[in-house]
């Protein structure tokens, strides 16, 4: 499975704005883009005038920092760009119910991981069950009246306890319900636009896309 394995505060620090990749690290002033608010690289502070972007520049920014929030690889990010482009209805809308719905990120909405990297670890290693069964696929997509519950040899893991104290600040999207205590939840709808509390201008995107 593709991944990327580098340094997390530097994505933050290049798209602008705080991604939240590092778990509780980054809900404090500890935070790489609290301590730099500026780009990475030898031109990130101080170096060169800083361009304003416009049109395509945008657009690939845009896109850029969707892709690092899921956690995504840039192939995998165009298949399913692709895929919801075949979807009845808005694609951009469409586009970001499909990352919503990918288990590693439902995992973490629901607060057994700490962050998305976290949680496609746990789903990787067969650690989550979907209506009882096993899944290991990070990208499978839920349903409405899915059932996802962590297994047993997780259940007691001291990172999933932490990661549940954490989404009660965060709280839990209404499209999820949580069962903290048979440590499992249910998918009650598909998620909406209005259930992606991150600001994204999903259009840009698809214009860069669709060129």
């Amino acid at each position: 499975m593709a991944r990327y394995i580098g340094p997390t505060g530097r994505l933050s620090r290049r798209e602008g704005v705080n991604l939240f990749l590092k778990g509780r690290r980054d809900l404090t002033d500890k935070a790489a883009i609290e301590r730099r608010n500026y780009p990475p690289g030898q031109h990130g502070k101080g170096g060169r005038v800083k361009a304003k972007l416009q049109g395509y520049g945008l657009q690939l920014r845009e896109k850029q920092k969707v892709k690092r929030l899921y956690g995504l690889l840039e192939k995998q990010f165009r298949r399913t760009f692709e895929r919801a482009s075949k979807e009845k209805g808005v694609v951009g809308e469409t586009l970001l119910s499909m990352l919503e719905r990918r288990l590693d990120n439902t995992v973490f909405r629901l607060g057994f991981g700490s962050t998305r990297s976290q949680a496609r670890q746990f789903v990787a290693h067969g650690h989550i069950r979907v209506n009882g069964r096993r899944v290991d696929i990070p990208s499978y997509q839920v349903a409405a009246g899915d059932v996802i519950a962590v297994g047993p040899s997780l259940a007691k893991n001291v990172f999933v306890g932490e990661a549940l104290d954490d989404v009660k600040g965060r709280g839990v999207p209404k499209w999820l319900e949580l069962d903290a205590a048979g440590m499992s939840g249910k998918v009650l709808s598909m998620p909406a636009r209005e259930d992606v509390n991150f600001p994204i201008q999903e259009q840009l995107i698809v214009e860069l896309y669709s060129k």
